[in-house]
């Protein structure tokens, strides 16, 4: 689909002021500023094209470079599989220290989608970069899911990895993410299958208590240490599972889904330990319009943002204007050093969010609000777009080559020599893993940087600056057929009219989910409509005079359902 802003043959419409859907509040969002300061939004699709192409170059040149190499060691699977730094200069990494076995899943698995993501195939030739994957599918241990390195031998020198439930769970939910976009990957399906068994008997062990810090899925058994138990870990149990019932279409993955869902929703205090909780909220949203349950989704999504965790302590989104930076909808601490905001956390947050609209439309103008505020801060993690007097090493960036950020923004740099600067400041923990030995130049984060397709894939500019066209179907893994669904927010206090273009050569409908309206009729190339001041739009191309049928609250198009929600009179 051509979406490039063009005018030829337009027609213009109004979206009224009366929607059909009446929008709910994310409490959090709201204290967000409508239009962030300085807005910039720079382009992620071009940015991970460009990592990709940089950093998957074996051949690289500069200091602390190439940032891949080839593990040799074959864990798991007889294969080689490629390691990527964690952060750049990582001592502990490297094809010269730990034998070449420490990389992460998190930062392979993560670099691997969002390349995907953006149009690339990680299937090559010569280096089959999907394949590779499976050595993180623990066989060896009797683990039998993906967990973040291939091997225990190395696991204790980074996070997680059989003791910190959301690092053991996450490389899994990231796994069927590749899988949707390669299904035919020879041993994928039986990793799928593995994987989903794994997490539905698991369910049933923990039979809706998830208080744990940690499963150890070789001897089925839920474990406690001194990490916080992480309920949230029932989200990405959810997930995974209704992704294996989407695909495999095993009524017993269903289950395991509602289950576990119901023990996260089941929570009376918010469970948020790290990345999981917006996968809960999409997926209550996602499994209620698909099979009529009732799950909580706001709750969830409060639990997203808020900041309100016991555990841990602050984890939600930021909200804040720091000396005339807006930094609200970055993700991760909210109280550490005022404030540190981590990339992976804020770009992973947009893979469950944005699609969550097209199940529940009601949350479009929040989730467009916070959307276009994370797009905002977000480039200010990349040293060339933050201000030299807020970062900790400026005199250092030429090292990253344009396509690695540092880890975080934090409000007051937890260097003490640093601690002078003004916030935001740039910085990263890389540092802080080895003492004395990781350099300064460990604070830009390549495993955060990997995971920019993701909103390469989902934000595209329109015609109007502040006004972003997000691909709902992007990250919507495993949907049903669908036709192109975009969402616009209009940031501004006046009505503004956006430009939509569509495929040369057919003849197309276009449908606002939000006002339950067809706004355009018989569009052949491009069609402006204009979006009411603070008010979002979620618009589905549908084929001109496609036959309307109903099913309950869903409205479809020749069979294929266009609304979730309508509300038109049968």
């Amino acid at each position: 689909m051509n979406t490039f802003i063009k005018i030829t043959v337009c027609c213009l419409f109004t979206l009224g002021l009366t929607a059909q859907v009446k929008q709910q509040k994310i409490p959090r969002v709201d204290q967000m500023p409508n239009l962030p300061q300085p807005l910039k939004i720079i382009d992620y699709k071009k940015l991970a094209l460009d990592f990709d192409k940089t950093v998957y170059d074996f051949n690289a040149k500069g200091k602390f470079w190439p940032m891949v190499w080839m593990d040799d060691t074959q864990k798991n699977f007889p294969q080689k599989v490629v390691g990527l730094y964690t952060a750049v200069a990582d001592v502990r990494q490297g094809p010269d220290h730990n034998n070449g076995m420490f990389h992460e899943a998190l930062a392979t698995m993560g670099a691997t989608l969002g390349a995907t993501l953006v149009g690339i195939d990680k299937n090559q030739p010569n280096l089959n970069y999907v394949g590779m994957l499976k050595n993180y599918f623990n066989k060896e241990t009797n683990w039998n899911i993906m967990m973040n390195n291939t091997c225990p031998e190395v696991a204790l020198l980074g996070g997680g990895y059989g003791r910190d439930w959301w690092y053991d769970v996450y490389p899994n939910l990231l796994f069927f993410a590749v899988y949707d976009k390669y299904p035919n990957e020879p041993g994928f399906t039986e990793i799928a299958k593995s994987i989903a068994d794994k997490f539905y008997e698991a369910d049933v062990i923990l039979n809706g208590n998830y208080e744990y810090s940690y499963f150890d899925y070789n001897k089925m058994t839920p474990m406690t240490n001194h990490i916080c138990t992480q309920p949230d870990a029932a989200a990405g149990h959810a997930w995974v599972l209704y992704m294996a019932y989407k695909k495999f279409g095993d009524a017993k993955y269903l289950k395991g889904a509602k289950s576990a869902l119901a023990a996260l929703e089941s929570q009376s205090k918010n469970p948020t330990y790290e990345v999981l909780m917006p996968f809960g909220a999409y997926l209550a949203a996602r499994i209620n319009a698909e099979n009529g349950t009732k799950y909580n989704t706001n709750k969830m999504l409060d639990w997203t943002f808020d900041g309100t965790p016991i555990c841990r302590e602050g984890w939600g989104a930021l909200v804040g204007n720091w000396n005339g930076i807006d930094i609200s909808g970055t993700f991760g601490s909210t109280v550490d050093h005022g404030g540190y905001g981590f990339l992976m956390n804020t770009y992973d947050a947009a893979w469950p969010l944005v699609p969550m609209v097209r199940y529940d439309q009601s949350y479009a103008t929040a989730i467009g609000k916070w959307m276009l505020n994370a797009a905002n801060a977000s480039r200010f993690f990349y040293p060339q777009y933050m201000p030299k007097e807020h970062q900790t090493i400026p005199e250092l960036a030429e090292v990253t080559k344009g396509v690695i950020g540092y880890e975080g923004i934090i409000k007051q740099s937890s260097y003490k020599e640093y601690e002078n600067l003004k916030g935001p400041v740039a910085q990263g923990d890389g540092p802080l893993w080895v003492l004395g030995e990781n350099p300064k130049e460990s604070q830009f984060s390549v495993y955060g940087s990997g995971h920019v397709g993701i909103f390469g894939s989902i934000i595209q500019a329109t015609n109007v600056t502040g006004i972003l066209q997000l691909d709902l179907l992007a990250t919507d893994f495993y949907h049903d057929k669908a036709y192109p669904s975009y969402l616009y927010y209009n940031p501004y206090t006046t009505s503004k009219t956006v430009t939509i273009k569509t495929e040369k050569g057919k003849k197309v409908d276009l449908y606002n989910t939000v006002s339950g309206t067809f706004i355009a009729r018989n569009v052949s190339s491009s069609s402006k409509i204009k979006i009411d001041p603070l008010n979002a739009a979620i618009i589905v191309i549908v084929p001109s005079s496609g036959k309307i049928t109903y099913e309950g609250e869903k409205m479809l198009v020749d069979g294929i359902i266009v609304d979730y929600k309508s509300q038109q009179k049968k």
